[in-house]
């Protein structure tokens, strides 16, 4: 088997082992900086993915994720991040880790080569038309994620795969391939490092970009964020606060009236008659704020505070 770039030895890595402990972290860091900067040649691929899961979850789809070791672990977190930050609805995300839950005990090698447990856990999940599975590997040869991808995509599931090696087996099965061209591991083949770091940030700005396209981010701001705990329904208020330009206070209390959703208290700022009017314009705009905020701005039977006039007595 030809040697890949994921198991060679770093050109910094001779008698690393013997080198002062600063230098040793030198060079980790300076990797790990390398690493990232692999992620700018895969943005056309990482918009176009983003863009292909909004499109299957806008339509009622789900989004999986399917790896195995350090890669699952990278997949598992931005998997969970989704509901909290962008409000997308747990039961529309699956998580697929060779081994199963004992994988978060013991992160056991073995599992990774069992491609039966892939092709069980996408026909346990339900993946199929509709849907869009990710798989994540370093390697793009790990058995279990190319599995997953191939019964995805035989059960009609658009399919996604990341991999830090160019020409996989995983990059060439996924209906859009994202590769992620790391430089050689400063300790050879432990991809939890800098190949690991790149499939983090890819992850992030492919979930970002998405919750973007689906409405899910205003100015910077999560709009569309679960607020389920006390730092999170602060964030909440100031979030109203800073698109609406009213007060804290005034902030919170619309939440209130919009049952927490931050988009719906955004509008009765901007002078929709009530949260289920509110709700109704986020429907025609589908789910988007800024739209919902023009369509209230135009509406000349409203008074907008977001600008400043009462276009109803202005009204000629």
């Amino acid at each position: 088997m030809a040697e890949t770039r994921t198991e060679a030895l770093h050109r910094n890595a001779k008698g690393l082992d013997i080198q002062a402990p600063e230098a040793i972290l030198a060079s980790l860091a300076d990797a790990q900086v390398e690493a990232a900067k692999a992620v700018r040649s895969a943005i056309p691929s990482i918009a176009k993915a983003a863009e292909i899961i909004a499109d299957r979850l806008n339509g009622g789809g789900r989004l999986a994720y399917a790896a195995a070791g350090s890669s699952g672990l990278m997949a598992l977190a931005d998997a969970l991040e989704l509901p909290g930050t962008f409000g997308i609805e747990r039961d529309r995300i699956a998580i697929l880790i060779a081994g199963g839950d004992e994988a978060f005990h013991t992160l056991a090698g073995g599992p990774e080569d069992d491609t039966e447990e892939a092709a069980a856990a996408i026909a346990s999940a339900g993946i199929g038309k509709g849907d869009c599975l990710i798989a994540v590997s370093a390697s793009g040869t790990t058995p279990y994620a190319v599995r997953a991808i191939e019964e995805a995509a035989r059960r009609g599931a658009a399919t996604i795969g990341i991999a830090n090696n160019r020409g996989s087996a995983l990059l060439q099965r996924a209906g859009t391939a994202i590769l992620l061209e790391t430089p050689p591991e400063v300790i050879a083949g432990s991809t939890r490092m800098g190949a690991g770091t790149a499939q983090k940030i890819a992850l992030n700005m492919l979930s970002t970009l998405t919750a973007v396209y689906l409405g899910h981010v205003h100015d910077g701001y999560m709009v569309n964020l679960m607020a389920d705990n006390i730092k999170l329904r602060d964030r909440a208020a100031r979030i109203v606060a800073a698109v609406s330009g009213r007060g804290r206070d005034e902030a919170a209390q619309l939440l209130e009236k919009s049952g927490g959703a931050v988009k719906t208290a955004i509008l009765l700022a901007a002078g929709a008659d009530n949260a289920d009017a509110a709700r109704k314009i986020l429907e025609g705009t589908g789910q988007k704020l800024r739209p919902a905020l023009s369509a209230l701005e135009h509406d000349p039977e409203k008074w907008n505070p977001l600008f400043g006039k009462d276009r109803a007595r202005t009204k000629k």
